[in-house]
């Protein structure tokens, strides 16, 4: 009887990491689609932040 007991509790352990790994598999997927849905692509009408005018300086200030 103590064989049968081992088999099945090593069955069970074996189904549950196949369980965990599916799970964390999912999870992953998820993290990846809510980044890629945070980061919104830039459109090619918007400058970029390199062209845009800096903030510690703004315009005309240093014109004489």
């Amino acid at each position: 009887m103590r064989r049968k007991d081992d088999a099945e509790a090593e069955e069970r352990a074996r189904r549950l990491a196949a369980a965990l790994r599916e799970n964390l598999k999912r999870r992953k997927a998820q993290a990846r689609g809510r980044d890629a849905a945070d980061a919104p692509s830039p459109s090619p009408d918007t400058p970029s932040p390199a062209a845009a005018p800096s903030p510690q300086s703004p315009a005309g200030e240093n014109e004489d």
